[in-house]
């Protein structure tokens, strides 16, 4: 991923709400079965990313996601996800009503997806977010395409960015560095 500009980097200082899609954004997008249980990989990376997004600068992250199933609703609880939406009429109202409930503007909201649907979720936010292999439709309108792939460390690409745009990324090197 390429170093933001100076003006992104203020516009990701404002965040507040963090809109995630999931299927593609941070899964690599395949469905898996195994007899009647669907399984699906998440990057362990990106959910590190995700717990320090809440824990160190305090954001709302929401998942809105066009499919949904038992591990999805599994991981969300793991990272602490306070709001999922599986399978909205519309992902844009979905987060609008977010938005609402949290008291977040659009211009405090970055949103993050690969696929056509996802741009309901970049109508309602200030900052646009896609993996590098997101549909060319949807990275031709991101202000950030990350150099992972979704379901790869894509959201981790975001987070850092975020943490660094917020003044944290160095008091939290220092929690390891000594």
């Amino acid at each position: 991923m390429e170093s933001p500009s100076a003006e992104l980097v203020e516009r990701l200082a404002r965040v507040r709400l963090v809109a995630l899609d999931v299927d593609g954004t941070l899964t690599d997008g395949g469905v898996r079965y195994a007899g009647d249980q669907e399984q699906v990989r998440f990057c362990v990376r990106d959910g590190q990313g995700l717990v320090w997004l809440r824990r160190e600068l305090g954001l709302e992250v929401a998942w809105i996601t066009g499919r949904g199933c038992p591990a999805v609703e599994r991981r969300a609880a793991e990272l602490g996800v306070q709001h999922l939406v599986m399978r909205p009429a519309s992902k844009r109202e979905a987060l609008r009503a977010i938005q609402e409930q949290l008291g977040v503007g659009p211009d405090a909201t970055l949103a993050m997806g690969d696929d056509l649907p996802d741009l309901g979720l970049a109508a309602g936010a200030a900052i646009l977010c896609a993996p590098a292999d997101a549909r060319p439709e949807v990275r031709d309108r991101a202000d950030l395409v990350t150099a992972a792939r979704g379901g790869d460390g894509a959201l981790r690409e975001v987070a850092e960015a975020l943490l660094r745009a917020q003044g944290a990324w160095e008091r939290l090197l220092g929690q390891w560095s000594g």
